[in-house]
């Protein structure tokens, strides 16, 4: 049986990451967005900054992800710089904070992309330089 290959957009890289942080595993999670942001995504408007990711309750968030309200949107905008939750599955989220607990590891966002119509997010396990 074979895969069929989706189509990937890339819509932001983070090129501080790999500058700043030694790269030695990367993940891909979906993000759960609200209303306006996922066209201020594809549109472009987002922003890395100091980003990272955390582990809450057994779940992954997202802080430090500037999405730019959307220039169309109403008073049902969205706030730019909320925690969002990734989507990924629980046996990898157990490893990646077995990982992050004993040998001192960051999860750094690396890239924003369309896979398949769907708002992706690849994520990197790095040690800072």
């Amino acid at each position: 049986m074979s895969e069929k290959k989706l189509p990937i957009k890339t819509l932001a890289k983070n090129r501080k990451a790999r500058f700043n942080f030694e790269i030695e595993d990367t993940i891909e999670c979906g993000i759960e967005l609200q209303g306006t942001e996922v066209k201020s995504v594809r549109a472009g408007k987002v922003s890395f900054g100091d980003s990272y990711c955390r582990v809450r309750n057994g779940e992954l968030f997202l802080i430090g992800f500037h999405i730019g309200p959307y220039e169309h949107g109403n008073i049902f905008n969205h706030e730019p710089d909320r925690d969002r939750k990734l989507l990924a599955h629980a046996q990898e989220i157990k490893r990646l904070k077995r990982r992050i607990d004993e040998r001192g590891f960051t999860l750094v966002p690396l890239s924003v992309y369309l896979k398949g119509g769907m708002v992706k997010l690849e994520l990197g396990l790095g040690r800072g330089k």
